[in-house]
């Protein structure tokens, strides 16, 4: 083929149009007069972008433009400076490169960091969360011991121990990264956080990072007061650590273990059968999590496609029965959001306690970031309620 027939283009100078476009969606209060016009300049621009080529560990200028118009459309202002930062890191696209590569990329977390430094604040943690002190170490499982974070709120204590699990698709992401949402929980519900770094995928498929997740939660049932903790326990987690600390409890109630007060539950991960839910379909697009992300993490975490009818993956067909209260958060701009609709429906057929709260206007991601975003210090103050009424406090 000649290459005269071939459309190139700059991907930052072809995505101006939706870009322009986008940027009049933030004057929000006449925004809505605004938006058909916005909607039919971005179509326009989506069409031009839809020839151009793209580097192959990049975002399509399309995929982008998408993003870019939704965020711009839905998205709270705070949340789209946010997203905007991101966007700046220039990431790559995690559904087209190796798992190292996706291990070195920019986070969320960095965005967030990134806001605050723009706004002139100190971006250190304890600055952002004062009244939280932190200690490393690791605990011992089956598999080895798991490096953990601990997180212990001012006072003479003993307090309720959350056992805490961190997101990134079972493959990416650590203990650090999730620093904002396990510090925000210490200081919300006046308890200490076990932050846990479970083994992930590939190098450890499923069901290795479960096996870790109930091995830290045995620990910490057993030896609560090396962490100055009180006996009163609850998980919770974002994600793939949502659905960690879901699993978990089950797990624990069908060992006969000594059951968790509460399950805090962030936009979890509550079924892998299906990724053609509405939210999936909505938000295909959507960062700093889209579709094909989780068709990523599905690739690297599965020994064959058979564990995904696996219950501790599939939550939504578990048996749920007699477990604890339980609260689910959600973001309205992330695929995720409808699998914690079918999680909350599923636990209520089951008679189990459950309160899920749906934000809108913010992304996947948003929980850890209270730092820059108000509905992440909302949803933070909201899991700290939730959980000391469960601690009785």
């Amino acid at each position: 083929m000649n290459s005269s027939t071939h459309t190139h283009c700059d991907p930052r100078a072809s995505s101006s149009a939706a870009g322009s476009a986008a940027r009049h969606a933030q004057l929000k209060s006449s925004s809505r007069g605004l938006r058909p016009t916005l909607i039919a300049s971005s179509l326009v621009a989506l069409g031009a972008l839809a020839a151009c080529s793209t580097p192959s560990d990049r975002p399509s200028p399309l995929a982008n433009a998408v993003s870019n118009t939704s965020a711009a459309l839905r998205a709270d202002d705070d949340m789209k400076t946010v997203l905007d930062t991101f966007a700046s890191l220039n990431p790559k696209a995690i559904e087209k490169i190796s798992v190292e590569e996706a291990r070195a990329q920019p986070t969320f977390a960095d965005a967030v960091k990134g806001t605050v430094l723009a706004q002139g604040r100190d971006a250190t943690p304890t600055a952002l969360v004062p009244g939280v002190s932190t200690r490393d170490g690791t605990i011992p499982s089956p598999a080895g011991r798991l490096p953990v974070r601990v997180y212990t709120p001012q006072g003479q204590g003993p307090f309720p121990v959350i056992v805490y699990f961190h997101g990134g698709g079972w493959v990416l992401a650590d203990r650090e990264v999730y620093d904002g949402g396990a510090r925000g929980l210490a200081k919300q519900a006046n308890a200490v956080v076990l932050s846990v770094d479970y083994r992930r995928a590939p190098e450890a498929k499923f069901p290795a990072a479960w096996d870790d997740a109930l091995a830290s939660y045995r620990w910490a049932v057993n030896n609560a007061r090396a962490i100055n903790g009180d006996g009163r326990l609850a998980l919770a987690g974002e994600s793939a650590g949502g659905n960690l600390a879901m699993a978990t409890a089950i797990a624990a109630r069908d060992a006969g273990m000594v059951q968790p007060k509460h399950v805090l539950a962030v936009y979890p991960v509550a079924q892998t059968g299906s990724l053609n839910t509405p939210s999936y379909i909505e938000n295909a697009a959507a960062k700093p999590l889209n579709r094909p992300m989780i068709e990523w993490f599905l690739d690297k975490l599965l020994r064959t496609p058979a564990d995904k009818q696996d219950t501790r993956l599939d939550l939504v067909n578990a048996d749920l029965r007699g477990l604890p209260p339980v609260t689910i958060i959600n973001a309205r701009l992330d695929p995720l959001r409808s699998d914690g609709a079918m999680l909350e429906d599923a636990l209520k057929k089951a008679g189990v306690s459950v309160e899920r709260k749906d934000y809108a206007g913010v992304t996947h991601e948003f929980f850890g970031g209270a730092a820059v975003l108000q509905k992440a210090r909302e949803a933070q103050a909201y899991a700290g309620q939730r959980l000391m009424q469960s601690f009785g406090q």
